[in-house]
């Protein structure tokens, strides 16, 4: 009995560990940065990292339990991967809990604001949110966004339609711009 709960937290590790590499990489796909107007900078990928989360987190909502046990470990995940970047940025160990908390606060607003976009499939909201948060700065030749948000629309559907079994085994891809997914 023993025995078969540390193979069930292997095998959950697994398909933990597929999952995140999967969608990491998709948040890192040269087409986001070249196609669709997000800056390749730190903050351009974490925007990014939080789109392709935001899309995986909406889909995994209406999983069972065992899918949403994986989806929290996906966000355990990515909040450690976050973690280990701020240091790895040279951020001391007394600053990394005040920037984990205002970079936690950043990736559940956007949550809150794209969900709301996406329920209602309203690319104009969607966009202006996008550009808001990807450029904070007013700047008047910043991009509208409207290409990442029709994708992220078409992407939220195509994701709703798969099988839960995708879910529970950590297969979940999303697809990207120009088909490299």
């Amino acid at each position: 009995m023993v025995f078969g709960l540390f193979r069930q937290k292997k095998h959950n590790r697994i398909i933990v560990d597929r999952q995140y590499a999967v969608l990491s990489s998709t948040a890192r796909d040269p087409h986001f940065y070249t196609d669709l107007d997000v800056p390749d900078t730190v903050m351009g990928r974490f925007e990014m990292f939080c789109v392709i989360m935001i899309l995986y987190f909406r889909r995994t909502r209406r999983s069972q339990a065992s899918g949403k046990a994986v989806a929290q470990a996906i966000v355990d995940a990515f909040f450690q991967d976050i973690d280990y970047s701020i240091r790895e940025l040279g951020i001391g160990d007394p600053g990394v809990p005040k920037r984990m908390k205002k970079l936690a606060s950043m990736f559940y607003g956007r949550l809150e604001s794209y969900g709301a976009a996406l329920e209602n499939a309203d690319g104009e909201l969607l966009a202006t949110a996008l550009r808001r948060n990807i450029y904070p700065q007013p700047e008047a030749g910043a991009p509208a966004m409207a290409a990442l948000a029709g994708w992220m629309i078409s992407t939220d559907a195509a994701l709703a339609v798969i099988g839960e079994d995708l879910v529970e085994t950590g297969a979940v891809a999303i697809p990207v711009p120009g088909g490299t997914n």
